[in-house]
């Protein structure tokens, strides 16, 4: 098993290419020709949403060291009948509802800032990991969140491509998966490309349960670091990255021995943001249907200053 350091040494990076104070890393490529590009995929306006449920009455997959959202409501008519008044003095007779929620930002459907993975000390564009210290003084979430997403996305269903309902627990998707699977769909990845990758994975949750889903702890199937992923991912100048998994990357690397050394490549040397734990069933099924696999994404993360990662419900529209 190699140092993180020593596997990332030769690996291509981002740092400085937007100058000294960038934040945003490779959300940069998508300039407004990007925007364009995506608008120009849109065919009958049909929307797909590709946030998971929050407060999931089946329970919301949550990584083995987070705790589910809490929702909590803090006024509904319970209240008003309780204290034995129809309504607030002065409202006129208006009754209101009022609730609060509880929840990591990573235990849904959510865009990962810049700063929520380091190495070696040092953050995305060579800030301090001491900058983390309390909240994100540097790469916080909501620098993304005044930028806002919109491009063109390409869906890779390798699921579908394989066979299968979904590619199996700890399974590597290779770069010849992703390759053979664009050339399957008859897609083309483009430069400034969203890269979203289905693996079907999560329907192992909703089929099974989180017990069968954890049976071997956090063990996801997905793609990992090569030199020649990584190398594709920097020419390709992919903006943006996710799956439909926790970790959105092969949980135990089978090629570095390592756990989701992903993460440190494409947030901390290259700057990309990941999507994690999208809903991809409806969009997939979209596709197969007319046999587009690309399509208009928007996202706009919360303006959530220092913080690590932003809850999203990405919109799809084709």
């Amino acid at each position: 098993m190699k140092n993180i350091r020593d596997l990332l040494e030769k690996a291509p990076q981002n740092w400085g290419r937007w100058g000294e104070s960038d934040e945003v890393g490779a959300v940069n490529f998508l300039g407004s020709a990007e925007v364009l590009r995506g608008i120009s995929t849109i065919k009958e306006g049909n929307i797909y949403t590709l946030g998971q449920p929050i407060n999931d009455p089946r329970g919301d997959l949550i990584g083995l060291t987070r705790r589910p959202p809490q929702h909590h409501m803090v006024s509904d008519r319970g209240m008003y009948a309780a204290n034995k008044k129809d309504a607030v003095t002065g409202s006129g007779g208006v009754e209101l509802s009022d609730d609060l929620i509880y929840m990591y930002t990573h235990s849904t459907t959510h865009v990962d800032s810049l700063g929520h993975a380091w190495y070696d000390g040092k953050l995305y564009n060579g800030y301090d990991a001491e900058t983390t210290t309390g909240g994100l003084a540097k790469n916080s979430i909501h620098h993304v969140g005044n930028k806002g997403i919109v491009g063109r996305s390409v869906l890779l269903d390798v699921a579908r491509y394989k066979g299968v309902e979904w590619v199996p627990e700890g399974d590597e998707i290779t770069f010849e998966d992703l390759i053979n699977t664009a050339a399957y769909q008859n897609v083309s990845l483009d430069k400034r490309d969203i890269l979203l990758i289905r693996t079907g994975f999560y329907l192992n949750y909703l089929k099974n349960g989180s017990h069968e889903y954890f049976r071997n702890g956090l063990n996801e199937p997905g793609i990992t670091f090569t030199n020649e992923l990584a190398h594709w991912f920097y020419e390709q100048q992919i903006a943006v990255y996710g799956t439909d998994t926790l970790g959105s990357e092969q949980t135990h690397s089978s090629q570095t021995g390592t756990t989701q050394p992903l993460h440190p490549y494409l947030i901390t040397r290259l700057g990309v943001s990941i999507l994690e734990t999208l809903w991809l069933e409806d969009i997939a099924a979209a596709c197969a249907d007319d046999g587009r696999y690309d399509f208009c994404l928007a996202i706009s993360p919360l303006k959530l200053v220092g913080g690590t990662a932003s809850p999203v419900n990405p919109i799809a529209i084709r």
